[in-house]
């Protein structure tokens, strides 16, 4: 008896494959099931003469060409259409899962950002797609001027809505995925677009071929018959019982300055140790610069700040202290200055919180609470007479976000967007040594009093708005807000495209 065709039922990847028809409409994003009156799907199938079409962001592809003055290179299998336009990857090869309804597809070239101008080489290889239901992700190993970072979910997919069209040979086409940057992705471009930033749409074409056979698991054969166990022998003579020692030892007393931990007490010096936030660091420092002052010095990771006052109760995991001097980060092209300082740290138990001034030409807010501190992992214990809490991991509040607001557009950090940690040591008795850039890598030397990495302003702010005219909000290649420096490129990346300044005219607190 024929079977019976039941109505509206799509026909899935699996179904076309069982029944030898070209793909359907939904077989990468709906269950598979197998063909009315015909035999259970396959587990996988194979996927071949894959191709997929991805511009990654076309206004970065804009500014490469354009204002770094760079070249982009596509290899190994990659072309790039004419008048700077989207890259095909090529000969993707890869599987559908029929229990999973996933594919994951991997594909042959790569695409290599060069400016000696704004000094970057970016490359984007080994590229994969991998998609599961409606969602998915756009993989690839990203290198940044050699450094590589493998395996990044560098775009996420949504296929909901997306339905395939037919292409030659059979080919099933999804064109004009949604892409959107992954918090991997984020981090991998340096914070420069924040998760969730719009790319160029992709559009994925692959070949359903046979079914993938799996060897089936080898029985593995007997060796001989086995010996039964012997049963072990007996020991000669019993393990004697330890005799108690004669006398129980005794608690050793704590002595002061030799590694021995003991609880705070009144503090004698400190210092702090603190960057603000690495990216924001480079973009400043690729059109800009730092200036420093009131005794604070530039060490490997940003910053030391002196000690002003402090207390500290290891007994009962509390401290507070405050730091004196101040840096003040200027990019005049991009109307930039805002100034850190009178820097204090407030710790209790496993939660601590940064507190700082932020001054702008605008004027000062005292005492923002800008950061919070994970103290979890923390030791409030001295040693060697010193306490040190080491690199505590920092993130924005909601205050500290907004001083980066601009009058135009919100500002690109938000709450709880890591910042540098921080590392603050205090000494509890007279002449303690505090260790070299208070554990944060050691001092390398650096500026004082009013001179930093530009030499450029002194430590009082003049007068103008903080984000020029440009428009008020943080440039980047087409990007609403992104932070930082695209790859390590900074300013130059973020000067590009039709976004306009990186901080603007902060609204007044």
């Amino acid at each position: 008896m024929a079977a019976i065709r039941r109505p509206r039922r799509p026909i899935t990847l699996a179904a076309a494959v069982a029944t030898a028809v070209t793909l359907g409409a939904t077989a990468l994003t709906l269950p598979a099931l197998a063909a009315d009156g015909a035999a259970a799907a396959p587990p996988k199938v194979e996927l071949k003469n894959g191709t997929l079409d991805w511009g990654l962001k076309e206004s970065f592809r804009k500014y490469v060409a354009g204002m770094a003055k760079g070249k982009i290179e596509a290899a190994d299998g990659a072309k790039q259409a004419a008048d700077n336009g989207v890259f095909t990857f090529t000969d993707g090869t890869g599987t559908y899962d029929t229990g999973t309804h996933a594919t994951d597809t991997a594909f042959k070239g790569s695409v290599r950002f060069v400016s000696e101008l704004h000094r970057f080489d970016i490359k984007l290889a080994d590229v994969k797609v991998r998609t599961e239901g409606t969602g998915g992700a756009i993989q690839a190993d990203v290198s940044l001027n050699g450094t590589t970072q493998n395996d990044i979910d560098l775009a996420e997919l949504d296929l909901t809505g997306i339905r395939p069209g037919q292409g030659e040979g059979g080919a099933m086409t999804f064109k004009d995925i949604p892409a959107t940057l992954t918090a991997d992705g984020a981090k991998a471009f340096n914070g420069m677009y924040e998760a969730g930033e719009k790319l160029d749409p992709a559009t994925l074409t692959v070949t359903a071929g046979a079914p993938v056979t799996e060897k089936p698991t080898e029985t593995p054969k007997p060796t001989g018959t086995p010996k039964p166990t012997e049963t072990p022998k007996p020991t000669a003579k019993p393990t004697e019982t330890p005799k108690p020692t004669d006398k129980p030892s005794q608690t050793p007393k704590p002595t002061s300055g030799t590694g021995t931990e003991k609880p705070g007490g009144e503090v004698h010096d400190g210092s702090l140790a603190w960057g603000v936030k690495e990216s924001f660091r480079r973009y400043i420092e690729s059109g800009g610069g730092a200036t420093l002052s009131g005794g604070a010095e530039k060490n490997d990771n940003g910053y030391d700040f002196p000690y002003a006052e402090g207390d500290v109760d290891s007994d009962a995991k509390k401290l507070t202290a405050s730091f004196g001097g101040a840096v003040r980060f200027e990019y005049k092209a991009h109307g930039i200055d805002m100034k850190f300082g009178d820097i204090k740290v407030a710790a209790d138990g496993a939660k601590g919180t940064l507190t700082v001034d932020v001054t702008t030409p605008k004027g000062t807010n005292n005492d923002v609470k800008f950061a919070t501190l994970d103290l979890s992992k923390a030791s409030y214990a001295a040693k060697d007479d010193v306490v040190v809490l080491d690199k505590v991991p920092a993130a924005f509040t909601a205050a500290g976000a907004k001083q980066f607001e601009s009058e135009d557009a919100p500002s690109g950090y938000k709450e709880g967007d890591a910042i540098d940690p921080v590392t603050v040591a205090l000494s509890v008795a007279e002449g303690a040594e505090l260790p070299d850039g208070s554990g944060n890598g050691g001092a390398s030397g650096g500026s004082t009093s009013g001179t930093g990495t530009t030499g450029g302003g002194s430590s009082d702010l003049g007068s103008g708005s903080v984000g020029g005219g440009t428009g008020g909000s943080m440039a980047s290649t087409g990007a609403s807000v992104p932070t930082g420096a695209l790859l390590g490129t900074a300013g130059a990346i973020i000067a590009a495209g039709a976004g306009a300044v990186f901080v603007a005219r902060r609204r007044t607190s």
